[in-house]
Parts: structure tokens; sequence; C-alpha cells
């Protein structure tokens, strides 16, 4: 009896040690709202691609804004004021120093903008120089992705659909963890201010992760998660363990071969 107490203690002690190594979040305080400091935008940087379109009421006056002054474009269909006919999404390149060249206006500021606060910059820029008088910007992203790589179940590179994506978004995408990915030592990688910089994210605590800069991510950013000491393990080479089996099969093979000629 004492023996079956020890082992069901032990067996205990085990699933508390394992469910502390894979739960996120663990200090988490339940029902307990938290008031979010910062509403997280991705934002314009330089080299960033968009796609941007310019509407009014008489759609004449809009077209020669959306003309191709860039080198590539996407089919689509702007939704403009009784439009009908197909037109092409021009995809503009944000320059390295973080400037884009609109046809008409001329350049314009992008970097550290969100897509609201430069659509609205590029409709005061129309109205101030009276081309039009009730214009609408709509700016999307062209071409932004994240990596996400390790112990994922799905790793893989992924398009970015909305303004405002966490860790946990791309985690989920890459189909979550696997039991082996270390969750309190997560990388992310990130370019900014023309530096590479790696960021740090803890799975397992609250502040470890929505306190950090990585919980939201940044377009073209990189995450990593790093195998567990049992997983790398299985990937060692052991230069002695390689020798020992080298040496064995020799002296089977050449056992072998002696007991042949024996015969």
């Amino acid at each position: 009896m004492k023996q079956l107490i020890i082992a069901a203690i032990a067996v205990f002690l085990c699933s508390c040690a394992a469910s502390k190594r894979v739960n996120y979040i663990q200090d988490a305080r339940i029902n307990t709202p938290e008031k979010i400091t910062e509403e997280y935008q991705i934002r314009i940087k330089p080299l960033d691609k968009l796609t941007i379109v310019v509407n009014s009421k008489d759609p004449e006056l809009a077209a020669p804004f959306n003309t191709a002054t860039s080198f590539n474009s996407l089919s689509g269909t702007p939704a403009g004021y009784g439009q009908t006919s197909t037109t092409t999404l021009q995809v503009r390149t944000v320059d390295e120093y973080g400037k884009l060249v609109m046809p008409i206006i001329g350049e314009i500021e992008c970097a550290g903008k969100t897509r609201t606060e430069l659509a609205r910059d590029i409709e005061q820029k129309i109205i101030d120089g009276r081309f039009i008088s009730d214009p609408t910007v709509n700016v999307q992203f062209a071409d932004m992705k994240i990596s996400v790589l390790g112990e994922v179940s799905h790793p893989g590179q992924f398009d970015i659909v909305n303004d405002r994506i966490t860790v946990f978004d791309a985690l989920a995408m890459a189909g979550d963890l696997t039991i082996y990915g270390v969750r309190n030592n997560v990388k992310v990688i990130r370019e900014m201010d023309g530096k590479r910089v790696v960021g740090k994210v803890d799975l397992t605590s609250k502040e470890g992760v929505m306190g950090t800069p990585y919980y939201y991510l940044q377009q073209n950013d990189i995450v990593y998660v790093e195998p567990n000491k049992y997983k790398a393990q299985t990937g060692e080479i052991n230069p002695n363990r390689s020798f020992w089996i080298s040496a064995t099969s020799i002296v089977i093979s050449i056992a072998t071969l002696i007991v042949t000629l024996t015969k």
C-alpha cells in the first residue's frame, strides 16, 4: 500500500512538472480585465509594397491618381462610385527612405504611418491641391508576410491579412507548438531602423509575452521555436558512439568471414 501511495505521488508530481512546461500564460488572473495601453497597428516601413486606390463620385477625376507609377501590378477592381470597368491595382513600393511617389500629388512620407493615417494624408493632399473635393483613399499592404520556424506543427511563411497580429496568432497559423517546443524562450527576429534584433517571448508568463514589444508582430518578423533538450539530443551526433558502432560492425563482419572460411 505504501508503495502504491509513493508511486501515485510520483505520477502526480511528474504531471504537474509536465503541465508547467507546456501550459501557456500560467500566471494569468482569470476574469480580471486589463486595459490595453496601446492599440497596436502595423506601421509602414521602407520597401513595403502597397496598393493605393483613389475614388470619387466622379470616377474620371480619380482615374489619373490610379495610373501606373511602379513596376508591379495586381489584377483587381477598385470599389469606385458607380465604376464598373475592370482595372488594375498598382503595387507601389515605399523607397528606402520611407517615401512614396504618387501620380499628380508627387512625393509623400509613408514610414511610421498606419494605413489609415497614410490614406488621410493622401486625401488631404488631393483636397489641398483642389484636384478632387470628395476623395476617398484605400491603402492596403500588397505583400506582407511573417515566418514561423522550429518546433511547430506546420512551419512556413504566412500572409498577414490583419493590421494587428499577435505571436499567438502566428503560432496558431503554424498549427501551435509541438510537445518538444520550448515555450519560455521563443525568439522573434525583427528588422528595425536598419538593424536586426532578436527578442525573447515567454509564453508561460503573462508579462513575459504580453508585456514585451514582441507580443504584436510586425511585417517580415521571424518567429523561431527552439527544441527542448530531449528533442535536441535526438539530433546530436556522438562521435564516440559512431566509432563504437562502426568498430562493432567491423568485428562482426570479420567474425562472420572467419566462421565461413573455417567451415
